[in-house]
């Protein structure tokens, strides 16, 4: 029972940190004068994706047998496989529910929307964004799905110069950071003003150091908190009758990239779906080159079965919303969709793992 409680615990401090550290990272975005897609693609992603980044740094540095290093190889495909699928899903059912919360405002007269104005109802197929909007999407796929399809053909092979590929992708998403950071400013115009920051709720315009603080302080809360939230997993997957095996690569995933599930659902909440979106993508491209470079340069990088397996949904996936994305069909119900892709995995790994 204590671990049950645990685990809510976690996940509510989760879901709150995020909400301030959102809040703190558009101040940053703000000071810092980036493009507001960028605030989700590269401040959000970096801050949230940094402490998964530690983690593996640690496990693959410091772990004193090959199966322990191989934990951080896991979590470098685990945490594509759940933005992919998992984080892509559950904003698509925000939006869903969205949606239909907007159409039972105007059905109850039209009420004010949050922005202040009425409340508009979207048809139920209509596609999110504009053609811009869905290039700009399609573009971060683009980028992410051969970084990825390289680091899945390297885990099938072996030689003696692999190790010093790592460094080529440091340098892969090193140039996507400075795609982004020097990217126009031409999504500004969605909640162009942040919410008062919680730190200083009374000032219209916060101290830089205020906005530092509550990023620092959000940051070490979340990244506390998902580790216990995982270990607490760890403990009650074979309370349920789960393998350790089972619990590793199919629920430990998703409860690593929670703190990216809990900003896009945050963002859509808040009428940010550019945001929530481009928080995920950039999650991604994370995901794909730093910790793979770590894996490179200090394990073997050697794929089994299920490892495989994972690599081959998440790509699958991507081209999925790859291809909706080129068509502007990219409707909330269709991104939910993608959430499928994940139970997919779960049931192809039932016949690997036994």
């Amino acid at each position: 029972m204590l671990h049950f409680v645990l685990l809510i615990a976690c996940a509510v401090a989760i879901y709150l940190s995020c909400e301030w550290f959102v809040n703190a990272v558009e101040w940053l975005g703000e000071r810092l004068n980036v493009g507001r897609m960028a605030v989700g693609t590269i401040l959000a992603a970096f801050g949230t994706a940094l402490p998964e980044s530690v983690v593996t740094l640690v496990a693959v540095t410091t772990g004193a047998t090959p199966e322990a290093k191989d934990i951080g190889v896991g979590a470098a495909m685990g945490g594509p496989l759940a933005l992919a699928t998992v984080a892509y899903g559950v904003t698509g059912v925000m939006l869903l529910l969205q949606r239909r919360r907007r159409r039972a405002e105007v059905a109850a007269g039209g009420s004010a929307g949050a922005g202040g104005g009425t409340a508009t109802a979207e048809r139920p197929g209509e596609a999110l964004g504009t053609e811009r909007d869905m290039r700009r999407l399609a573009k971060d796929q683009t980028w992410f799905l051969p970084v990825f399809v390289v680091k899945v053909a390297l885990g099938l092979v072996a030689f003696a110069f692999k190790p010093v590929l790592g460094v080529v992708f440091f340098a892969v998403y090193a140039l996507y950071f400075w795609r982004e950071i020097r990217g126009d400013h031409e999504d500004d115009e969605e909640g162009a003003e942040p919410e008062p920051l919680k730190f200083q709720p009374k000032a219209e315009s916060p101290a830089t150091w205020a906005v530092v603080a509550q990023t620092l302080v959000t940051l070490v809360v979340i990244f506390f908190a998902s580790q216990l939230f995982v270990h607490q997993l760890d403990a009650i997957g074979p309370m349920l009758g789960l393998s350790a095996s089972v619990t590793a690569l199919l629920l430990s995933p998703v409860a690593t990239e929670l703190p990216e599930i809990m900003n896009a659902v945050i963002w859509v909440r808040q009428g940010k779906t550019k945001l929530a979106l481009a928080n995920i993508s950039g999650a991604m491209m994370i995901q794909a080159t730093v910790p793979s470079g770590l894996g490179l340069l200090f394990t073997s990088w050697h794929f089994d079965t299920a490892l495989l397996w994972s690599g081959l949904i998440t790509m699958v996936a991507i081209c999925y919303l790859l291809l909706t994305m080129r068509a502007h069909r990219l409707t909330p119900r269709r991104l939910a969709l993608a959430a499928g892709f994940y139970v997919v995995f779960g049931l192809g790994l039932i016949p690997i793992l036994s």
